[in-house]
């Protein structure tokens, strides 16, 4: 029986009794439960696990050394679930202590296996939500990485952050505009896109395409911005049209 099948009670219990076991497994330096709530077959009892792992950490400081020791076991498991959890385990205490936990990261980015490659994007974007200068710095490190799917992995993971303060991850993003992977490209444009719809966001995002050099690139992202203002336009600040008479104003020469 999945998570979500259970009523709203028995969810609460069940939480509770993951978290109890978890916090006992750790006092007695085991892993039998972390390894049994880490590789469920179920992505919110997993879930539930990684979130317990955050809350044990901040409510018992006492414990906190044994969680990044055995994080950095489970880490080293054969089975992609467990390491795919772990990643977000280290996200949850990432939010504030990412410096216990980048060597995390900088091992799970370069995962064989996709889900906890998608954990390490998954946990920078929620990390950078409450403690952006670290991560920032983090993935700056990364932009210029050989493997272009590392260079997509950690623009997609500045997404979250620029949805709100585009101004943080703009010069990251630059530094992308002449790549010449196009899965890298997409995923400039699509991000460009999304940092684009919330209040202010396109002002400061179109004044900071003007200065880049890639104007190709630039007009794919005006249309992508144009259009992302209709796909989301019960969420955009701003209509279609008022965006695409914005545009004309203010990136007419450049963009036509």
């Amino acid at each position: 029986m999945g998570f979500y099948d259970l009523t709203k009670e028995e969810r609460i219990v069940l939480v509770n009794r993951i978290y109890k076991e978890i916090e006992k497994d750790l006092a007695k330096d085991q892993t039998k439960s972390l390894q049994v709530y880490f590789s469920d077959q179920d992505t919110y009892i997993r879930k539930t696990g990684y979130l317990a792992i955050g809350k044990i950490f901040y409510n018992n400081r006492e414990l906190r050394k044994k969680i990044i020791v055995v994080l950095a076991t489970l880490l080293k498991s054969e089975e992609p679930k467990i390491r795919q959890t772990v990643v977000n385990a280290a996200g949850e205490i990432g939010k504030c202590h990412f410096n216990l936990v980048k060597g995390f990261f900088d091992v799970s980015l370069f995962d064989e296996h996709h889900s906890v490659r998608n954990a390490v994007i998954g946990s920078m974007k929620k990390m950078g939500q409450v403690n952006p200068k670290p991560i920032l710095v983090w993935s700056e490190s990364y932009l210029t990485h050989p493997e272009k799917e590392i260079r997509r992995e950690i623009c997609h993971g500045l997404e979250l952050r620029g949805r709100t303060h585009p101004q943080d991850i703009l010069p990251l993003l630059k530094k992308l505009e002449f790549d010449e992977t196009k899965r890298v490209s997409d995923t400039l444009v699509h991000v460009l896109g999304q940092i684009s719809y919330k209040k202010g966001c396109l002002q400061t995002v179109v004044s900071n395409l003007k200065t880049w050099e890639n104007k190709e690139l630039v007009r794919k992202a005006m249309d992508e911005i144009v259009d992302v203002h209709n796909r989301y336009k019960s969420f955009a600040v701003l209509s279609q049209q008022q965006v695409i008479d914005y545009i004309d104003k203010n990136y007419s020469n450049e963009y036509n």
